[in-house]
């Protein structure tokens, strides 16, 4: 269970304050797999940061029961500076999980070669986010966050990152972000819409996705 009180946060543009996360107050269900939808720009990475720990909000707090990744496909979990295998066995000591296995078992999932031991600075977008996707999933959280991550890569990568996703959620929830409603639709069973700094949750994904659709309009 991830519990949300009168949770807000906005920042300063060009000396005005732009909320983006209105007082939001709801308590988010233990053995769900939910869809976040909004916008593009309506405060969903936001959201997932503050749910991390990652991001201070501007009021109120967040309050779980279990544990909680990172945000995968945020950069921000890294230092630059350091190799990927380092990241890696730093995590580990962090979480608590044996730091030859994680290594191991990240460098055979993310495919990245060489550039595993080399510095995170020197790393596209898509190695970053496979390192991301290997760390998180080789480390049993309670509730995985993923932003789009299964996404990235060939058709093989993709097919492989599902499979390892769904295998997971077997035993844990998590919140996704993601475009694709094939996705959502295959790896959630309720969803979350965020529009306007508000957030309505449903039961029901269909729901969720009709009424997120309808704010396209």
């Amino acid at each position: 269970m991830i519990r949300l009180h009168r949770l807000s946060k906005g920042f300063w543009y060009r000396g005005y304050y732009k909320p983006v996360i209105r007082e939001l107050d709801l308590t988010l269900p233990t053995g769900k797999s939910l869809a976040l939808l909004g916008a593009n720009g309506a405060g969903k990475s936001t959201l997932m940061q503050i749910i991390a720990g990652s991001m201070r909000p501007d009021r109120g707090h967040v309050w779980s029961d279990g544990t909680i990744s990172f945000p995968v496909g945020f950069g921000g979990s890294f230092h630059r500076d350091l190799t990927g295998a380092q990241n890696t066995r730093f995590l580990a000591r962090v979480y608590g999980v044996d730091t030859d296995e994680l290594a191991e078992f990240v460098q055979d999932f993310a495919e990245i070669g060489q550039h595993f031991h080399m510095p995170i600075r020197t790393y596209s977008s898509g190695m970053k986010s496979r390192l991301t996707f290997g760390i998180s999933m080789g480390i049993p959280f309670d509730t995985y966050l993923v932003d789009e991550v299964t996404a990235v890569g060939d058709a093989r990568f993709k097919r492989k990152s599902r499979a390892l996703f769904r295998d997971r959620m077997q035993k844990a929830s998590a919140v996704l972000v993601s475009h694709s409603m094939k996705d959502v639709r295959n790896f959630c069973d309720a969803g979350i819409v965020l529009h306007q700094g508000r957030l309505r949750y449903f039961e029901d994904l269909d729901e969720a996705i009709d009424y997120h659709q309808s704010l396209m309009d």
